[in-house]
């Protein structure tokens, strides 16, 4: 693991715990874990838009409906985008005390956007997790060598799911540039070949905003290629399509999907979805959270 792990707010104390008990909780719960193996795993990839203060959309105004739409969901893994570090532990707080959260921001600390994974302790144990630079420099804090207009990182978690027999799984979550397609191409090309490092005996899933429109860019060609599937094209059954950004405008039927939840071969997708919910007119964020209900196979 790099240093970067130890400006990383979670994999503390809390998770090291979660960790070394997670042997036994498979024994004495085991029982209850058989009754509740066959459950899908629920996953969201999400961007949360910053924590701003401007008006109409401050974080104040939207993090009611933020509190109210994820409770109400209440996914396995949560993969998050642009949260701020007070954001996200606004966010832990009002999920409760049975999630954890693991990621570091974009320049290496606690004061910039992140792409935080927030899980569910009662499913899932991290094992370990890193998070990388996409640039020509992974390892180095902050760095940006593809003309990228800010510094962008990809943070990714191997779990362990207590409810599943103790299988093992990756969810590696990003936010690609939003100006430069170069910055966006290469940085796809280097998550296919980090995806290639992992164990390959294991499933993965990529998640994030992609700034770019699925079926209709090379970034999304490229990942494809790296060998995930992408699971609103193989659900079984799916919702309607939107826009997945929306920028606090009136939806958009049939729009482009620039948020994906990808997975690899043997992933069995039952159901993905892009969820519309608002309180009274005011949306949580300006994108729209996509979900996936999975079997890791």
């Amino acid at each position: 693991m790099s240093d970067t792990h130890r400006r990383t707010r979670r994999m503390g104390r809390r998770t090291a715990l979660a960790v070394a008990i997670a042997l036994p909780l498979l024994t004495t719960a085991q029982a209850s874990a058989t009754r509740r193996a066959d459950r899908p795993l629920d996953v969201m990839t999400f961007n949360l838009r910053f924590a701003s203060t401007t008006e109409p959309n401050s974080w104040a105004v939207r993090r009611p409906v933020m509190r109210e739409l994820l409770r109400g969901e209440a996914p396995d893994v949560i993969a998050t985008q642009e949260g701020l570090y007070q954001q996200l532990l606004d966010i832990e707080s009002d999920l409760g005390p049975h999630y954890d959260w693991i990621g570091t921001g974009r320049e290496g600390g606690s004061r910039d956007e992140s792409t935080a994974i927030f899980y569910d302790t009662r499913r899932l144990a991290p094992v370990e997790h890193d998070t990388f630079w996409l640039s020509d420099t992974p390892r180095v804090i902050g760095s940006n060598t593809w003309g990228a207009q800010l510094p962008r990182i990809a943070t990714w978690v191997r779990f362990r799911d207590l409810r599943g027999g103790g299988r093992e799984f990756y969810v590696l979550n990003t936010h690609l540039d939003h100006a430069s397609q170069y910055a966006r191409a290469r940085a796809a090309s280097l998550i296919g070949e980090r995806i290639a490092e992992l164990d390959r005996s294991l499933p993965v899933l990529v998640t994030g905003d992609f700034n770019a429109v699925a079926h209709m860019n090379p970034v999304y060609d490229i990942l494809l290629g790296a060998g995930l599937a992408d699971s609103w094209d193989t659900a079984a059954r799916r919702g309607k399509l939107y826009a997945t950004f929306h920028g606090y405008q009136p939806l958009t039927p049939d729009g482009d999907r620039i948020d994906w939840i990808l997975a690899t071969t043997g992933v069995t997708v039952h159901r993905a979805s892009i969820n519309t919910f608002a309180r009274d007119g005011q949306f949580p964020s300006d994108h729209l959270p996509v979900q996936a209900s999975l079997t890791l196979g």
